[in-house]
């Protein structure tokens, strides 16, 4: 299983079942099929890669739907067929985008799956002998676990506080980032109690370094949940020389490239300036602007998907080692250390190609002079939005810093109306 299409036929018949709605019961009807998967190194090690599966692969899985619904809301992206409905709605935005919209209830729906299987993974290994295994599938399904709540608190203002019972309660969505962290301590208490074991690395697609991605998770969510002590130290953690991709082949393609890079009948860069206008505008001679998007000179539409869509085996990250710095500069600028925030920044802005894990660097003169927090948190939110370009994070880093209602869609998203045919606790959908 050394690559993530390596999914046995054994491992396809015991996965589980999904569900449209976090209030249905999630598990197969096929009782013995199901426990024999929960109960065995190998079982759960299939079912842990079906949830990878899930996450990264598809028109249906959360990458897609992510990139989809947050470029779009948040001016990255620019409709490329206007008979392609649910990105019509989200494109336009406002109002027009509803609980019917496909998009939003694949994020809904495969999200609370994820949580639902990797709960189910991380239950049923901390009863196998094999504590140094266990110690593996416990870390990765948690990192699943964990993206899977960070994604429904980014786009929804209350999330469901449990998954696979009827009629679930909802919680706010900053509790939700903190149920994402809580998950993420449990899975590094449990690797530095036991070792993860090389025999486990060995049957897992390649690409994730465990414990690095579950510190960059945790800096990220403390980060959105206001927590700032934690998303410092936990940055702090993260080895920035690293990296953790999920890896695409032949077989099981690149989601961005498979469905919007190849074709060009879905989205595009909405401009070479990555959206951004006035003051926050890129530099001419940034290059992350030629790391993100290629241009065409004559044919449309211009400005095309580079950087992580551009060919169909391209791996995708699960964060950038420059996330973590630009936390570092955003807690230090909140303290307020200005210097320090600023010296934070700089790394970014001066950073060469050559110097990054991902080849991405502006290689621009620092920045000079004396800011105020307010001209600093701006320019941290600019080079946010730059360094991680359709990375499904400016929605949330607009909200968190304060710009203008003006600059997006949509603050959050309505409740699929598979959610909300289905639990009377649902809540009310959000003005904006």
């Amino acid at each position: 299983m050394k690559n993530i299409n390596k999914i046995t036929s054994y491992a396809l018949a015991v996965l589980l079942l999904v569900s449209a709605s976090c209030t249905k019961d999630y598990i197969d009807p096929q009782k013995a099929n199901e426990s024999i998967a929960l109960s065995s190194p190998r079982g759960l090690t299939a079912v842990t890669v079906g949830i990878q599966r899930l996450y990264t692969l598809g028109r249906t899985g959360i990458i897609f739907n992510s990139v989809t619904a947050n470029g779009f809301v948040s001016n990255e992206l620019e409709l490329r067929n206007a008979g392609n409905i649910p990105e019509l709605q989200l494109s336009t935005g406002g109002t027009t985008i509803d609980g019917t919209n496909s998009i939003l209830n694949q994020l809904w729906t495969n999200a609370n799956k994820i949580i639902y299987d990797s709960d189910q993974v991380i239950n049923n290994a901390e009863l196998l002998t094999d504590k140094s295994y266990a110690s593996g599938l416990i870390a990765y399904a948690s990192i699943f676990k964990a993206l899977a709540i960070g994604n429904l608190s980014t786009y929804w203002d209350n999330v469901p506080a449990e998954v696979g019972k009827p009629n679930v309660a909802f919680i706010t969505r900053i509790e939700g980032y903190n149920q994402a962290i809580a998950a993420i301590d449990k899975a590094l208490a449990v690797i530095s109690a036991n070792a993860i074991s090389p025999s486990f690395i060995t049957n897992m697609p390649a690409g994730i370094d465990i414990p690095n991605t579950l510190y960059a998770l945790k800096a990220r969510y403390a980060l959105f949940a206001g927590n700032y002590a934690l998303a410092l130290s936990s940055a702090n953690s993260v080895d920035l020389s690293k990296r953790s991709v999920f890896i695409f082949d032949a077989v099981s393609l690149n989601p961005i490239f498979q469905i919007a890079t190849s074709t060009n009948n879905v989205f595009q860069p909405i401009n070479a300036n990555l959206g951004l206008s006035g003051t926050l505008q890129p530099d001419a001679a940034d290059k992350r602007i030629p790391f993100y998007t290629s241009l065409s000179p004559t044919i449309a539409p211009l400005v095309r998907i580079n950087g992580f869509g551009a060919t169909a085996i391209t791996p995708i990250p699960l964060y950038l080692p420059s996330e973590m710095t630009l936390i570092k500069a955003e807690v230090l600028a909140r303290q307020p250390d200005l210097s320090a925030s600023l010296i934070e920044l700089n790394k970014v802005i001066t950073k060469t190609p050559a110097s990054d894990p991902f080849g991405i660097g502006a290689d621009l003169p620092a920045l000079t002079g004396t800011f105020t927090q307010t001209e600093l948190l701006e320019q941290i939110y600019k080079q946010r939005s730059i360094e991680l370009f359709m990375s499904g994070l400016r929605l949330e880093d607009m909200r968190r810093l304060q710009r203008p209602v003006t600059e997006r869609k949509r603050s959050f998203f309505p409740y699929p109306f598979t959610e909300r045919d289905n639990n009377t606790n649902t809540p009310k959908d959000p003005t904006f």
